[in-house]
């Protein structure tokens, strides 16, 4: 296990989807003596906050001294641009002119991250395949999921654990390879969310891990409920929310239209959102066809 330092806490914080304590662990431990890298971090985590918050515009004005925060301000416009339907390739181009020799580990994950958003996966395995950091190794796992390579998301995991099998990182990355294994892993999935959710309380993003874990053992109500509570609890109106609203209330035969207007309607660039507009496309060229 890694020594803890002064990040601890506020790195936890901000992977447990609690943006606003983080914002307030960043504000209490400013002052305290720390290397000049870990007040890098720090500012760039508060960044991160900001841009999981949707404050786009306090990141994009902010401090881009560094490339870290540069980086980030890249993050935090194209998250704009895609969020109103603008073009985001010139974003995309900036954060690839940044990456080559000697770039920061957290300038390639934020360029992963931005990568994955719009389907470039060998781009964004890419930045953090061969990196050391926690974040890196984490992402990776994530990416190999997405490309259904769920043997070398468990080997990865290995490495993972070694580093620090207690990371907050660590415990959130092993549910994800848990839900990617199947229903026989769900049980244990739940086990340790809701130990994590009794500990540091509940959050948007914990509620959605719990929704699909639930969904992965078949219970599709208690889900929803998940789902509802992180709407009522933290008025909750990501995509991820609303996706997982759409699976929980189809396969309870419960009306989805509403949730999948919102979805189209705030994240129109969203795959489901693309998805749907293709198969309907489709669909209703086909059918055509078939009128009188």
């Amino acid at each position: 296990m890694s020594e803890p330092d002064e990040l601890y806490t506020l790195r936890a914080q901000f992977w447990l989807g609690h943006y606003k304590m983080a914002l307030d662990e960043a504000k209490s431990i400013m002052r305290r003596p720390m290397s000049s890298d870990l007040k890098a971090e720090r500012e760039e985590i508060v960044a991160r906050c900001y841009i999981a918050m949707k404050d786009y515009d306090k990141v994009i004005s902010g401090d881009t001294s560094s490339a870290g925060l540069k980086a980030l301000a890249l993050q935090a416009q194209f998250a704009k641009l895609s969020a109103t339907g603008g073009l985001t390739q010139t974003v995309i181009q900036q954060l690839q002119s940044m990456l080559g020799d000697g770039v920061s580990p957290r300038v390639q994950l934020t360029a992963a991250h931005v990568f994955l958003q719009v389907g470039m996966k060998k781009e964004a395995l890419q930045c953090v395949h061969q990196g050391l950091t926690m974040e890196q190794i984490s992402l990776c796992i994530q990416i190999y999921i997405i490309l259904d390579r769920l043997d070398l998301a468990q080997q990865t995991l290995k490495q993972l654990r070694k580093n620090d099998e207690d990371s907050m990182l660590t415990q959130l990355t092993s549910v994800q390879v848990a839900l990617a294994t199947g229903s026989s892993m769900a049980g244990e999935a739940v086990h340790t969310l809701n130990q994590i959710s009794e500990q540091y309380g509940p959050s948007t993003l914990l509620l959605n891990l719990m929704a699909c874990a639930q969904m992965q053992g078949g219970n599709f109500d208690e889900a929803e409920r998940k789902l509802t509570q992180a709407r009522d609890e933290f008025s909750a109106d990501d995509a991820d929310t609303l996706v997982n609203l759409i699976v929980a209330s189809q396969h309870q035969h419960k009306p989805v239209e509403e949730h999948i207007a919102t979805l189209k309607q705030q994240y129109p660039t969203h795959f489901l959102s693309l998805g749907l507009d293709t198969v309907g496309g489709a669909f209703d060229r086909e059918a055509i066809k078939y009128r009188a």
